[in-house]
């Protein structure tokens, strides 16, 4: 029994002996018969390739079986493929000088691929070296630098991608990919821009599909497609910092460490990647308070009225309509009164935080397909701009992947996206809830007029000099002039009846 043991493991080791192949040779000039130092060997349809030392000697491990193709290539020199019928051939390779007669030279660079130039879409691109360089606060806000690509900050931790033309502060438009994962948020409906995004430290290259694209992505890609692509352990290993100072208490730190290990016969099977990212920054204040658009009154109305940043004050339910010529009459300098509101920066945390963590298993089960398994997790902080102001307080992210994929061939994902909203909500309706359960609108809109008949304030305002009396037609310039006159008087007046609807006690003016 022993022997037969001893027997099947020296079979299975043979096996996988088998299966490791070294194909080796040297490389030389033609014209000087030198050894090239630094040559690239690539093994065709593979990523597996190495270069020469300084003999002009190459050693290419493999677990493929032969016959193999060879594709040499070296600065100066015309490329050639050597075809190697088995492992045991004797590959001498000799490179002719690449000679080129220039008359123009014009020198062009692209960031996107041939295919991409091939795809009836328009399609922009920063690779590894633009997002390094660019002088942005982080490379989502550089694309803006793009043709045709337009971004709205709603906060320090949310920016909003627009592409030609649309200009929308919502952000339900965009498709966001990452690694191919549809990143949208399920319960808000929506990407989240980079806040549960990829680290700078990770991304490879963005490609920005500008434009309607929903015949190729779905309907989500109504206003593009922003897909990002990370790095693979295998492209570069090792650790990397990254630490970002700035105005506004902006921290922002990231790291990333990667790491391969190679099997007996030296080849790259299984890496694997940790990516963490942490920001904290004092984020604007929305301290504009004039008059918005949809405010029926000035902001020096003595009833108060509709400010930008300033929420509950809205004329939501019809109770505050401008009174009729008659109603002025019997009550002069009451017109259209609004409630008090609140402030947006005493509703909204503007203390923005943001963390990411993301690790990856990379195995390759050949030369070139590969497996993946994956894990996203984001959290934080931070104020955007949709139909309303949300503050998306405490938000939790999490996306897992696995996938199996052979590069430009074929690739089977699954992948699943859970999110908890915590204590996320709209600034507006918030307000409007809370006003609403102090008092309801129409009982304190009803209070607010009944101080101004309990108090007698029409007959204050028949007592100032130059007021016209009750008759028809009215006389609504003349009273209106004697009202600014006596502008002070009014809005005290308009100052008592909002302490009443408020708190329901009487404080008679003088």
């Amino acid at each position: 029994m022993i022997r037969k043991l001893v027997l099947l493991l020296v079979l299975v080791i043979s096996f996988f002996s088998i299966q490791a192949q070294r194909i080796s040779g040297i490389i030389r000039d033609a014209s000087t018969n030198e050894s090239i130092i630094g040559a690239s060997v690539l093994l065709k349809g593979t990523s597996n390739a190495v270069t020469t030392d300084v003999d002009g000697k190459f050693e290419i491990v493999t677990e493929s079986k032969p016959p193999y193709d060879l594709v040499i290539t070296y600065i100066g020199f015309e490329p050639q493929e050597v075809k190697v019928p088995d492992v045991n051939s004797i590959i001498s390779v000799k490179l002719k000088s690449k000679e080129i007669n220039l008359k123009d030279v014009t020198v062009t660079g692209s960031r996107i691929s041939e295919k991409q130039k091939e795809a009836p879409l328009t399609v922009e691109s920063m690779d590894i070296i633009a997002i390094k360089e660019c002088p942005q606060n982080s490379f989502y806000e550089a694309l803006g630098s793009l043709k045709g690509v337009d971004l709205t900050s709603a906060s320090l931790g949310f920016t909003i991608v627009n592409t030609r033309g649309f200009n929308s502060t919502s952000p339900v438009r965009s498709l966001q990919l990452i690694d191919g994962v549809d990143n949208q948020s399920p319960g808000l409906n929506f990407s989240l821009g980079n806040f549960l995004g990829s680290s700078e430290l990770d991304v490879l290259k963005v490609d920005m599909i500008a434009g309607a694209s929903s015949a190729y992505y779905g309907p989500n890609a109504f206003n593009g497609v922003i897909s990002m692509t990370t790095r693979s352990p295998f492209i570069k290993p090792g650790l990397e910092v990254s630490l970002k100072v700035g105005e506004r208490n902006l921290r922002e730190t990231a790291l990333r460490w990667a790491q391969v290990f190679k099997n007996k016969d030296g080849i790259q099977k299984f890496g694997y990647k940790l990516n963490m990212f942490y920001m904290q920054a004092n984020d604007w204040e929305a301290n504009n308070f004039s008059a918005s658009n949809d405010s029926k009154d000035p902001v020096n109305n003595p009833g108060g009225y509709d400010a930008v940043n300033r929420y509950g004050d809205e004329d939501i339910t019809g109770a505050n309509n401008a009174m009729s010529l008659s109603q002025q009459a019997q009550y002069p300098g009451l017109k259209r009164w609004y409630r008090a509101g609140y402030a947006e920066k005493d509703i909204v945390d503007y203390h923005s935080r943001n963390f990411k963590a993301a690790v990856a298993f990379h195995y390759k089960l050949t030369d070139s397909i590969e497996a993946i398994l994956a894990s996203n997790f984001g959290t934080g902080t931070t104020v955007y701009q949709g139909d309303n102001r949300y503050s998306l307080k405490d938000i939790l992210f999490f996306q897992n992947r696995i996938e199996v994929r052979q590069a430009d061939k074929f690739f089977l994902r699954a992948y699943a996206t859970n999110e908890n909203a915590g204590k996320s909500y709209d600034a507006v309706f918030t307000a409007i809830l809370m006003q609403n359960a102090a008092k309801p609108d129409l009982q304190w809109s009803t209070d607010y007029r009944k101080y101004w008949t309990d108090n007698h304030i029409d007959t204050r305002a028949y007592n100032l000099p130059g007021f016209p009396p009750v008759q028809f037609p009215y006389d609504t310039a003349q009273a209106n002039a004697v009202l600014l006159q006596y502008n002070d008087s009014v809005i005290l007046w308009h100052q008592g009846a909002l302490n009443y609807a408020n708190n329901g006690a009487i404080g008679l003016e003088n």
